[in-house]
């Protein structure tokens, strides 16, 4: 991992963002990037992908609170409200005033509601595969939640295989020995995922009280940034029939669905998904 890290100029940082310790990777020159992991994941998400930006942007990927290394705090709330204020004062705290914004999973639902709440700060957002957006066609993995089952809830390392197998068409080779320590460091966060996936339930509308669908119909016409659109048409997590829910209610978008991809596009194929993200960051110098 830290091999990684350098390859793709990162440094790992922390600092003290009111009642949470946030540790972060940053690196390279230029505008502004930040980026947001999804539920469960880490900023090393990001780290393959962020290996085609750091020569052309100052690149900043942190832990959200609750997750990865940053702090948890078993008395604090971790709903989407709350989460997307801890991601302003982490901005803040590095006097991050204007950057691009991009997001995946839970962490493309925050982008979104950022960019709806702080459009002052925000110069582009990019949506991949997002939550908070439903689909006219439920996942597999929607179906299994609604029947009483979370595979992202991991809690042994035979869940984590599973998981694997949903988030990815084709897993990004690792040596057995590794996947092992991710596989007991996915368990170790078992619990409190749990809680944070408690959190964000409890913040969801009156109509839909155990659902995360529909979450952002209220942020997306709100957004005033261009916004990049990224899915993978084989995502098991999230359906890529979120797409059309996206493009109905945003009022500057473009749409890249990525074939053969799974639910985390930057990590499965890091130089695509770059590819497709530097070329719209271009286009909209």
């Amino acid at each position: 991992m830290n091999a990684e890290r350098r390859s793709a100029g990162l440094t790992k940082k922390e600092i003290q963002v009111d009642d949470h310790k946030i540790v972060y990777l940053e690196g390279g020159k230029g505008q502004k990037l930040l980026m947001i992991h999804g539920f469960g994941g880490n900023k090393d998400n990001w780290t393959r992908f962020a290996k085609y930006l750091t020569g052309e942007y100052h690149v900043v990927i942190p832990d959200l609170a609750g997750f990865g290394e940053s702090s948890q705090i078993p008395k604090e709330s971790y709903d989407a409200e709350t989460q997307m204020k801890r991601i302003d004062r982490f901005t803040e705290a590095l006097k991050l005033k204007k950057f691009h914004l991009a997001g995946n999973s839970m962490g493309g639902m925050f982008a979104a509601m950022y960019g709806a709440t702080y459009p002052q700060k925000v110069i582009t957002v990019a949506l991949l595969a997002p939550g908070g957006v439903g689909s006219p066609n439920p996942s597999e993995v929607a179906i299994l939640i609604k029947s009483g089952k979370n595979p992202l809830l991991t809690g042994s390392p035979e869940d984590f295989d599973q998981l694997l197998k949903l988030c990815f068409v084709k897993p990004p080779s690792m040596p057995s020995r590794f996947k092992k320590v991710l596989a007991a460091d996915a368990v170790a966060h078992s619990d409190f995922n749990k809680k944070i996936w408690g959190d964000m339930k409890w913040n969801q509308t009156k109509e839909t009280p155990s659902s995360i669908e529909n979450f952002l119909a209220p942020y997306l016409p709100q957004i005033q940034a261009p916004v990049l659109i990224i899915w993978g048409d084989s995502d098991k997590i999230l359906d890529v029939g979120g797409v059309s829910v996206l493009e109905k209610n945003l009022k500057n978008y473009k749409t890249v669905i990525m074939k053969d991809t799974g639910h985390i596009p930057m990590l499965e194929h890091p130089r695509e998904t770059a590819s497709h993200y530097v070329g719209y960051l271009k286009g909209k110098n």
